[in-house]
């Protein structure tokens, strides 16, 4: 006992408390590692299996594919004679899917649709919104690129249907202002990415002018709201 006294005595009189309780950290400033993670913002993400490729595979879809020398889309029943509200927005869904032949039937089904049945588009265009904004949330460019064309055709197909988008810009456009300025830089090369409609930067542009002068009066003013960049292409 009188030994340890002595010890202790002898550590106060030299100012050393030992190594004290455990550090609880408590005032250290903790960063989540997930703030070091990579970003993929801009890189595409995994495509789920689409309500068209169930569909098709099912037999519910009144198509088939034409094999020849030059494959091809025949429809079983005459396209304008399809119910748009529950068949169009099963066709844009399956724009999402990269895999053959959904991928070309799908969009074939589309352009058939559109093309023969402007009067049928605009009633199922709130269904469509959905279907649209998965596709672009992709961040896939060939997806993007396929969505950015079939947005093209579809304010063309109808008059009205350019104005009836303005109420869905905010939910449209975030991707567009996101990808605008992707565009290959290939010096004196040739860029045959034009041809192929495969050019994200100038097929946004494209549809941009295409929302605004179908677009009415207000579509200037949303599109400038959402993309602070956009100049105004009507003269």
């Amino acid at each position: 006992m009188r030994s340890r006294l002595a010890v202790t005595g002898r550590m106060v009189a030299q100012g050393h408390w030992g190594h004290g309780p455990v550090n609880t950290m408590c005032y250290k400033n903790r960063i989540d590692k997930r703030v070091y993670k990579k970003s993929h913002v801009f890189e595409a993400a995994e495509a789920p299996v689409t309500e068209f490729r169930r569909y098709f595979e099912r037999g519910d879809i009144p198509i088939v594919v034409r094999h020849g020398a030059k494959c091809g889309l025949e429809w079983k029943v005459e396209p304008e004679k399809l119910d748009y509200m529950h068949y169009l927005p099963i066709f844009f869904d399956g724009l999402v899917d990269k895999t053959e032949p959904f991928s070309f039937l799908c969009l074939q089904g589309v352009n058939d649709m559109l093309r023969v049945g402007r009067s049928q588009v605009l009633a199922v265009l709130p269904q469509l919104i959905v279907p649209i904004r998965r596709s672009l949330n992709t961040r896939d460019p060939e997806i993007v690129c396929r969505m950015l064309c079939v947005l093209q055709q579809l304010v063309q197909c109808d008059e009205r249907i350019g104005e009836a988008l303005v109420p869905y810009y905010r939910q449209l456009l975030p991707i567009f202002n996101m990808f605008k300025q992707n565009n290959a830089n290939l010096g004196d090369g040739i860029d045959y990415s034009q041809r192929k409609r495969t050019n994200m930067g100038d097929l946004i542009h494209e549809t941009l002018g295409l929302f605004e002068k179908h677009g009415g009066e207000d579509a200037f003013i949303n599109i400038k709201y959402m993309i602070p960049t956009y100049e105004s292409c009507v003269v």
